[in-house]
Order: C-alpha cells, then structure tokens, then sequence
C-alpha cells in the first residue's frame, strides 16, 4: 500500500508552559515508530498551544507551536500532556483560554488522552464526568475532588473508557500510547514499535490485559526475538518447531528451552495465544462467524478454536463475539477490513 493510502490519524499535542517533556516525547515517539512499521495506518502529529514558544519542565524551550485548532477531524485525537509543579487551572490567561478550548473542542475528539496531570485539566473541563480514570500516584486526591462523580482508580498504568484514555503519567504514556496503537494501527506494529524503543508494556494489578504481542517481548535474547518476529508475521500459519529451530540456528530442544526461559510458555501455548488475539479483534470489528474466524485465525477446525477460546477467555466464542462488538459500536470504532488483521502488518 503507497503512502497516499493510509489511513492518517491527526493527533494533536497540547502543549503548554511548563510540560512534562517526557509526557509529549514518550508517546510522540511510539507514534514515529508505528509510523515506520504500519503500512495501512499513519499518525499526523501536531504540536498545538496558546503560545507559539514555551519552557518545559526540564528548561528545553519548545518552539513552532501552532495555535489551537478551531476544529477536529472525525477521527482526531487530543492528547493532553502534564505539567510541572501544583495544579492550577487558574494559573495564567493561556492555561483558562486552554480549558475554554478543550471544553469546545474535545467532545469531537475520537480519542481523549490525558498524560499525568493532563487528566486534571480534563476533569476541570468536564470531561471525566461519570468516566473510569486515573492519573499520577501523587494527584489522585486532587482528581477525585475535581470530578467526585468520576471512578478514579489509583495503582493503574492506564485506564481506558470508551474514547476517554487516562494515565499515571511520564513513562506509563508510553505504555498508554503502545495500547493505543494495538488498536488503531494492529499489535504487529505496537509490538515492533516497543521493540525499537527497548520499552515494553507493563502490566499493574487491573490494569486491562496485555496483548500477547507485547506481554511476551521484556526480553533482549535476539534468537527469541528472531523466533518471535516469525511467528508474529503469520500467525495462522502452520508452524513447526523444526521449522523454528531453522530460522534461530538452534536446535528444536534449545529453542524450547529458550523459549520458556525468555518468555514464560511454551512455543505451542505463544502461538495460540496470538491466534486467539487475532480472533479477538476479528471478533470485535467483523460479523464473521465462529467458523470464519476459526479459519482465518489458523485453528484447524471451528471446534479446536472453541476449545482453545474457553481455556484462555473462560467462555464461549460466541457470547464473546457479541460482546466485543457491542463494546466496539460504544467506541465509535471503524470496523477493520479482516484482510489487515490477519496478515500481521
């Protein structure tokens, strides 16, 4: 697919006087990234302020700041990144012309991303009400007396309502940002993107699940990797482990050995689990039915799919199937062409 055929997402940076510098480069790096590795989807990032030049938190002058958009695309994305010292939404004429803005502005947002204290401003604007979110360890009072009538959930990397996406701050915007791109631009992408930036998502207690794409890459052993990027080009295709032994230059018994030392599972136990991903998300924007997405996903009938679905989901393909998309439409998500979730690009 040319360039002039991807589908660009425009996110928008909001960036003000005193902002976490690693708020804006974390996920804007993650987002570079995916740009280099996603051949149907590619983000447009702006840097966007009430100021064309500001001081952020580590004395780095940022300039060529455009000035706030008077309006979104359909499927724009706002991210909020934080700012050094106490909360005050009141502190400067630039900040409150800021929060008049995102009161305007954001609703038309696809996605809402609040870094740090991003999320307080989002509060004070009105935006968490009724929502799930979380921010910083250190602002958690300071949120839910903002916004009494938001569920803010402290001990969380991340927390994702709908198109509303919160974080804990500096280096968990990446593991946000990483999430992010799993949905938008597929794991494949995400996955090569944390490999590049020798950052991989974590996981704290409720935190939602991990793809396997990424859960299983906190290693640097480069002959698992190998095996690994293998594997995740074609998932449902029928791998051996003589065949994988091959492509690392090690013998079947190693690799095995290797595989659950760096990984965790065994190869057989790796490969369902990305099948499995990958019927999710064919779940979660196709009509396909159980037997379609049993071929698509490399499982050898509708029935082995089944059982492999109950042992790593605790239900029935089905009754997941209409609940992902139920999930799906609440978003607004446009549905996937199932062609890109099941080549591994």
């Amino acid at each position: 697919m040319s360039a002039d055929e991807r589908r660009i997402y425009r996110v928008y940076v909001v960036v003000l006087d005193d902002a976490l510098l690693l708020d804006i480069a974390g996920p804007a790096e993650v987002l570079r990234c995916a740009n280099g590795y996603g051949s149907e989807v590619g983000f447009d990032v702006r840097y966007v302020g009430p100021r064309e030049r500001v001081r952020s938190s580590t004395g780095l002058v940022i300039g060529e700041i455009a000035p706030l958009p008077d309006v979104l695309e359909h499927d724009a994305i706002v991210i909020l990144a934080g700012v050094r010292g106490d909360f005050d939404h009141e502190r400067n004429a630039e900040v409150r012309a800021t929060m008049g803005w995102l009161q305007r502005i954001a609703p038309s947002a696809s996605r809402l991303v609040c870094i740090c204290s991003g999320a307080l401003f989002a509060a004070t604007a009105g935006l968490l009400r009724g929502r799930s979110c979380t921010t910083h360890h250190s602002l958690i009072a300071d949120l839910r007396r903002l916004e009494p009538s938001a569920t803010v959930l402290d001990n969380r990397l991340y927390v994702q309502d709908e198109r509303i996406c919160t974080s804990a701050g500096v280096t968990s915007g990446i593991d946000l940002m990483l999430a992010i791109v799993s949905e938008l631009a597929g794991p494949v992408v995400a996955s090569k993107s944390a490999r590049n930036l020798v950052v991989y998502s974590r996981r704290a207690a409720g935190d939602p699940q991990i793809s396997p794409w990424l859960e299983s890459r906190d290693h640097v052993h480069p002959v698992v990797h190998r095996i690994q990027d293998e594997i995740e080009g074609d998932p449902a295709r029928s791998w051996t482990l003589s065949a994988l032994a091959d492509i690392g230059g090690v013998s079947a018994r190693h690799l095995s050995r290797l595989f659950r030392e760096h990984v965790g599972s065994n190869i057989a136990d790796y490969i369902q689990g990305l099948r499995v991903e990958l019927a999710r998300r064919l779940m979660a924007n196709t009509e396909l039915d159980v037997e379609r997405v049993a071929e698509a996903t490399g499982f050898g009938s509708s029935r082995q799919f089944r059982r492999v679905w109950r042992k790593f989901e605790g239900t029935a393909p089905r009754r997941s199937h209409q609940r992902l998309l139920r999930r799906t439409r609440q978003t607004g998500m446009t549905p996937l062409n199932p062609g890109v979730v099941t080549d591994g690009t």
